[in-house]
Order: structure tokens, then sequence, then C-alpha cells
């Protein structure tokens, strides 16, 4: 049987206007995984005041940064991602290789479209790698409820087997912190390390939801694994939406209180992220950049995500050689042993 695997990450708007971002905000956050609100009460914000005024707001930074990279940058990275992983599955086993596809939760290219590339292939044993390390009910979540759809509408059910975390995975803790030691030796090291997570509602982690227990444990982890105390580094969380109480401290409210008080030098990375995207490159790049300068603050660097660095690819492997079903050991083994 022929294998496949797909890379998943979040999604992206088709380009950087008001009415494309508009298009991907509604179909982003109808999503109840996302936003657990009735949805009589919902829909009128967000098909109304959020839909109106976001856009328009947020277009000129997206449009700065669609400049940088020619394209949106979740997409472009996520192509090369999806580029390194087939030449490194192709030079390790050959024509035996597993076959690599693309999809996002939100836009294009969609699941649906990413299993009939790789049926097209030949391919019987599908292994899902959602691009979130620590799950989440809004993320990771938000892919089962793709792949049950898939498989409800199916005549000939694919065979599907989802990754639902690798925040643990040895590899994923020794690629944050071969980044981050790479970054201090070129540009050398702030006072703190900030670790900036998505946020979620509090709400979400009262009632079950792992991620918060999950972020925590990459962080200690990855200080661990870079030999910082205590007060070296902390945690935090970007990204908030309404009134709601979401997990805190805030990102933005640390680099404001930090800034006060005197620290001069912030290194901050986004550990729950897999590829540099709109968020990570506009909000926390330059927006919290400019909150910490204002207060402050000194010198803000921020370390670029893993990207489709060789430590990315090598987690792949990793996750693949672990997770795969129906792999022979003979492959599992070198897989592990070139990851």
């Amino acid at each position: 049987m022929k294998h496949g695997v797909i890379l998943m990450n979040l999604g992206t708007p088709d380009d950087p206007t008001p009415a494309a971002i508009r298009c991907y905000l509604q179909q982003f956050l109808s999503d109840q995984r996302v936003v657990e609100l009735p949805r009589l009460l919902w829909f009128p914000i967000l098909f109304g005041p959020l839909s109106m005024f976001r856009p328009r707001k947020i277009a000129p930074g997206y449009q700065m940064i669609w400049e940088l990279y020619g394209d949106s940058p979740l997409r472009v990275i996520s192509r090369r991602q999806e580029s390194a992983l087939r030449e490194r599955l192709t030079a390790l086993l050959g024509e035996s290789a597993p076959a690599v596809a693309l999809a996002m939760s939100y836009g294009q290219p969609t699941l649906r479209g990413a299993l009939d590339e790789l049926r097209a292939q030949g391919v019987g044993q599908v292994l899902l790698i959602p691009l979130y390390p620590q799950y989440s009910a809004t993320t990771t979540g938000a892919v089962y409820d793709q792949v049950a759809d898939i498989v409800r509408s199916a005549r000939n059910v694919p065979s599907i087997h989802v990754v639902k975390s690798y925040y643990q995975y040895p590899g994923f803790i020794a690629a944050l912190a071969e980044s981050v030691q790479r970054f201090w030796q070129e540009h050398g090291k702030g006072k703190k390390l900030l670790l900036s997570y998505h946020g979620i509602p509090q709400r979400f982690v009262d009632l079950g939801d792992p991620y918060y227990e999950q972020c925590v444990e990459t962080s200690r982890a990855l200080a661990a694994a870079l030999g910082l105390d205590k007060a070296e580094w902390a945690i935090s969380f970007q990204s908030r939406l309404g009134r709601a109480q979401w997990l805190q401290p805030y990102t933005s409210q640390l680099l404001s209180e930090w800034g006060k008080q005197g620290v001069t030098d912030v290194d901050v990375i986004c550990p729950a992220f897999s590829a540099d995207c709109l968020e990570t490159l506009e909000e926390i790049a330059v927006e919290n950049r400019e909150i910490f300068e204002q207060n402050g603050g000194r010198n803000y660097r921020y370390i670029p995500c893993l990207n489709d660095s060789a430590e990315q690819i090598d987690l792949l492997l990793e996750i693949i050689a672990d997770q795969m079903p129906g792999l022979s050991l003979e492959t599992r083994k070198r897989l592990a042993g070139n990851s």
C-alpha cells in the first residue's frame, strides 16, 4: 500500500486586500471550534462590524508583509516545507517514499483537495500532520472535524491517521533550542526570552482543553535545553479577541510592563507556530516591538519559526517514523536514523 503525508496549517487570505481578508475571516471565525458563542449572537457581529472594519484596519500591515515575500508568507513557507520534506523522503526511501501534499484548514488548498491529490497518486494510507505542536480544540480539533466530514460523505472511506500533537517530541525541543542558540550566536542574547503562544479563551481550558498545559511543558523543556533559570524566561499569550478573559499573561501587557520595569533587551519566540505567518511577522515582530519600545524597551528581537529549516524537516521525519501506520520496521529505522 502506498503511503502519503499531508502537512496541514491554519490558512491564509488569497491576497492582502480587505475583500479577501474579509472572506477568510468569515470562514475562519464561523467555525464553532474557534468561536463557541451561539450563532444568533455571534454572526451579527462577525458579518457586521467585525467584517466591516477589521479587514480595512489590518490590510496595510498585511500588504507590507506580502510585498516582502511576494505572496502570503504562510503559503510560501508551507510550500517550501512540502517540497523539502518530499526531497528528504525521496533521498531516503527512493520510489517507496510517501507522497506529500499540503492543506489548509481555511482557504486554499483544502484538505479534501489534498486527499484527492494523493488518491490520484495511488495513496491508500495517509498520515495527516496538523502543524500545531500543542493540541487545542480550536486548531487540531477543527482538523478532526474536517476529517470526520470527509469520512462521513465518502463511499470509499480513506484511511487517515491524524497526529494529535508533538509538543513533547525530542526533535521538536531540540529544533527550537538549536534555532534559539543559532540566533543568539548571530545577534547576541537578550536579558529575557519570551515564549509567546497564540491565546485561547480561558473558558476553553477550564472545560478541558489541554493547550495551556502543553504550552507550559514545551516552555519548560526548551528552557531546560537552553540552560535558562526562571528569571531569564517567561510565557505569554497573544492575539486575544473580544472582551472575554483569555490565557494570561497577555504578550502586549507583559512587554509593556517589562519596558517600564527597565528590561531593555528581549528576545521573542513563538513555539506554537511551525511557520512564520502574518501573525508572527506583523503582530509579534512589528506591533509588539512598538509596544515594548514605547514603554522604555530598547532591543527587541524576534526569533523566526522553524519554517523549512533542516531541523524542522528532521522533526517531520521523526513524526512520520513514529506515527505512520503500516511502515515496515526497516523504513522506520531509516527515517529515524536520518532525522
